[in-house]
């Protein structure tokens, strides 16, 4: 599989990249990303095919479909980790709520949330290049909840490997702040940034694009990748479990082979959504991909309207925090696929200079093709999480925007595959409040709450993270975040 630049070539970059290189080195040109140059196909021979493999086995089957350089050793030791889920057979379980309504719950991994679904093999992954090449990396993580500890856990104590993970102070729920500061692998430095996910995810950007950044590195032997997104190597990973989840209603009997299906994502920084247009446009049978936002909605506005406008916005704290972004870098993608690197670099140029650029007609329709989108409010959702749990399912505040898209997005009566993001556990104050009325619960009094209403039991990472000591303490200024990593790398 050869990977191109979204934002074309500026000759001090390779023109064309195999996926290890794009999954050490994440940017391109222009500040631009790697993606497919071209994306091979899923037959329905082939879906059949893997009616009854394990999801290990689809997995490996998807990576072989895109010709990945990495070594079929490898790629087991990284599949293996799916292991650790809470069911081994069954990682992913797709879970009937109503006729016409499939939860994906991809968050029964080591850290409760989506992230583990792709970081988990990823880590493997790409320590196990930087040991083949003899290199020593930094990677940079920058979280708006789920990220962060996902990428700590997977790269902890890993050869070569050396990770700063950045997350907004007061910007995430309390236990995915402890999953991340309880963290004590030497390897691993936590930082928390007065400021908000896109000045993490934007100091990330500017970090990875820094020639100056890079030479202060060089000189300590290190070279620079990331966890976040913006790189391929996550991605492969989030296209594995939208065939998946059509699998599954295939096996459930709920469709046909061939019929087509919504995929209804949650959406913050679009590499859910991208994964499952990519699975599309490799050949699943999608009738539409659902974006479902919170309060700051602005991929709805950018479907619904064609402009993509940050004039005027200023980022809100919701009670789905980790869809707390405006700036998504995964459009990018999309963008590159529909209309190509010129118009692409350009549309990113308008965006960082105007914040804001306008599709063309034809373009916006080219848009909405593929995508529909509303938005949820914190009230909305919380009576949806109120009606589900009446209804016999518990689930978390982003799942719970995408209950509303499904009443509104919806024009076919197809079935729909949510994908839930993270475990009730991760926001149990909001859904206390949703389920009992409790307000301003802390978290370890919300999740006892919430348990003895449902009948069920705190899982013991969770239950544990209370008790462990605080290793990162550290707090800071966003300006001061390149000579705080610095100063990691010399310890």
């Amino acid at each position: 599989m050869i990977f191109i630049e979204t934002r074309g070539n500026d000759g001090q970059h390779a023109v064309e990249a195999p996926f290890s290189h794009a999954i050490l080195n994440p940017l391109s040109s222009f500040g631009g990303l790697y993606s497919p140059q071209q994306l091979p196909q899923l037959s329905e021979a082939m879906l059949t095919s893997l009616l009854d493999a394990s999801y290990k086995d689809l997995a490996k089957a998807v990576l072989e479909l895109f010709q990945v350089d990495v070594e079929p050793a490898v790629i087991d030791r990284a599949m293996a980790l799916y292991d650790r889920f809470d069911d081994t057979d069954h990682p992913v379980p797709v879970v009937r709520v109503r006729e016409d309504l499939y939860v994906s719950e991809l968050y029964h991994g080591p850290t409760r949330a989506f992230k583990d679904m792709a970081l988990q093999p990823f880590g493997v992954v790409l320590s196990a290049l930087a040991q083949l090449r003899g290199e020593q990396y930094l990677i940079l993580a920058a979280t708006s909840g789920d990220t962060g500890p996902a990428a700590l856990e997977t790269f902890k104590n890993r050869d070569n490997i050396r990770v700063a993970c950045l997350y907004p102070d007061g910007g995430t729920s309390d236990v995915q702040r402890l999953q991340m500061v309880t963290e004590d692998a030497d390897n691993l430095r936590v930082i928390g940034i007065q400021g908000n996910f896109d000045d993490a995810q934007n100091a990330l950007k500017t970090l990875l694009s820094s020639s100056a950044f890079k030479a202060k590195l060089k000189e300590q032997g290190v070279s620079l990748s990331a966890a976040n997104s913006v790189n391929f190597g996550r991605i492969i990973f989030q296209i594995i479990y939208h065939v998946h989840s059509y699998l599954e209603l295939l096996r459930q009997d709920a469709i046909k082979l061939g019929e087509r299906i919504y995929l209804n994502v949650p959406s913050g920084n679009f590499g859910n959504a991208l994964g499952g247009y990519y699975a599309w446009k490799m050949g699943l049978p999608v009738e539409k991909i659902i974006i479902s936002s919170n309060h700051n909605n602005v991929l709805t506005d950018f479907i619904n309207s064609g402009r993509y406008d940050l004039n005027k916005r200023e980022l809100v704290a919701t009670t789905s925090p980790a869809m707390d972004i405006l700036i998504s870098s995964n459009i990018e993608r999309i963008l590159f696929d529909l209309f190509g690197s010129e118009r692409t670099h350009e549309l990113m140029q308008q965006l960082n200079q105007d914040r804001c650029y306008q599709l063309s007609e034809q373009e916006h329709a080219r848009i909405q093709e593929f995508f529909v989108a509303d938005y949820c409010s914190d009230e909305e959702g919380k009576q949806y999480i109120k009606q589900a749990f009446a209804d016999g399912y518990l689930m978390d505040p982003h799942t719970a925007t995408c209950f509303k898209s499904h009443e509104t997005c919806r024009k076919k009566p197809l079935k729909d595959v949510i994908y839930s993001t993270a475990e009730w556990t991760k926001f149990s104050p909001v859904i206390d409040n949703a389920l009992t009325g409790q307000v301003d619960t802390h978290d370890i009094d919300a999740l006892k709450s919430i348990a003895e209403t449902a009948g069920i039991e705190i899982p013991s990472m969770i239950h544990e993270l209370f008790d462990k000591p605080i290793v990162h303490k550290s707090v800071i200024d966003k300006a001061d975040i390149e000579k705080e990593i610095l100063v990691f790398l010399d310890q």
